[in-house]
């Protein structure tokens, strides 16, 4: 690996861990020139997953996009950023397992929606309210009755 500082390609590792649940490595790293350190990581890379819309369109799946969704759900609520790293972990992995390169997104959505449910009930309603589009306030009595029930 060359230093970021220096250029150089004489550098070594001084520590490896996992992360993002075994899926990625972290190198702190030290130049032999410069004595400078540096972090890399090291991800195997995925087949592209696709996203069909409500409408047919496609978009490729995005981490970042799922994570400020949850992000905005879980908005002053006592969940860690660690928290929503690993509901995001989870879910992409999910999806991945169903060994389709196409998934839809109502399956991500509902996937949302039970890992909220598990994690935090009022995060759960504020993105049900928005993914589920309540037009009056009987559909939205009608998700908290469930929300009751399922809790039971």
């Amino acid at each position: 690996m060359r230093c970021l500082f220096c250029h150089s390609d004489e550098t070594k590792v001084l520590d490896s861990r996992q992360i993002e649940g075994g899926t990625a490595i972290r190198r702190r790293r030290e130049c032999d020139v410069c004595n400078k350190r540096f972090t890399t990581y090291e991800k195997y890379e995925e087949s592209q997953l696709d996203v069909v819309k409500k409408d047919g369109r496609r978009e490729p799946f995005s981490r970042q996009k799922l994570f400020a969704g949850l992000h905005k759900a879980c908005e002053k609520r006592a969940v860690s950023t660690e928290q929503l790293e690993t509901m995001v972990s989870e879910i992409e992995r999910q999806l991945r397992d169903m060994n389709d390169r196409e998934v839809p997104s109502e399956l991500i959505g509902e996937a949302v929606m039970n890992k909220l449910f598990e994690t935090d009930e009022i995060a759960y309603i504020r993105f049900a309210s928005v993914y589920r589009q309540f037009k009056d306030i009987h559909k939205f009595m009608e998700e908290l009755d469930e929300l009751v029930k399922r809790r039971k």
